[in-house]
């Protein structure tokens, strides 16, 4: 299913998306030290906090902050990870970085980030480019910022 983005108003979002980001927003303010300290400040649980917070950004934030963190389970044969590192590059992604485990059954998980501000399509189009190409398992947004 290909990822689509909204710009949605705050007051028609469920309340448990808003208390998200407030606690976003506490912590990275410092005036919460730790998850758990947030969510009891805005009256959430942890694990509405964390099905929410990967989905939620401020919008000026998204402006400034153009990297993504991409999780992909891929097949172990030679070539793999060139042929995933050129598509990216096709669409105008700066790979920054790369983590690699040890391939476990002809499986191998590798993470990449990704600076994306001048991919010449949707993220969602990229992600899904790498879910279609052959040998990838899996490709999944796993963070930004």
């Amino acid at each position: 299913m290909k990822e689509r983005y909204y710009l949605v108003r705050e007051d028609i979002l469920p309340e448990a998306v808003v208390k998200t980001m407030q606690v976003k927003q506490l912590l990275a303010a410092g005036d919460a030290k730790t998850v758990h300290e947030a969510v009891e400040q805005v009256g959430m649980s942890r694990s509405a906090f964390y099905k929410y917070k990967d989905g939620i950004h401020m919008i000026n934030q998204l402006e400034r902050e153009r990297i993504v963190t991409i999780s992909m389970d891929m097949e172990h044969r030679s070539g793999m990870l060139s042929k995933v590192l050129s598509l990216v590059a096709g669409f105008g992604g700066n790979v920054l970085t790369i983590n690699q485990s040890i391939p476990l059954q002809g499986i191998a998980n590798v993470v990449i980030s990704v600076e994306v501000s001048r991919i010449s399509e949707e993220l969602g189009d990229l992600l899904e480019s790498l879910r279609n190409c052959a040998g990838v398992k899996r490709a999944n947004l796993i963070g930004q910022g």
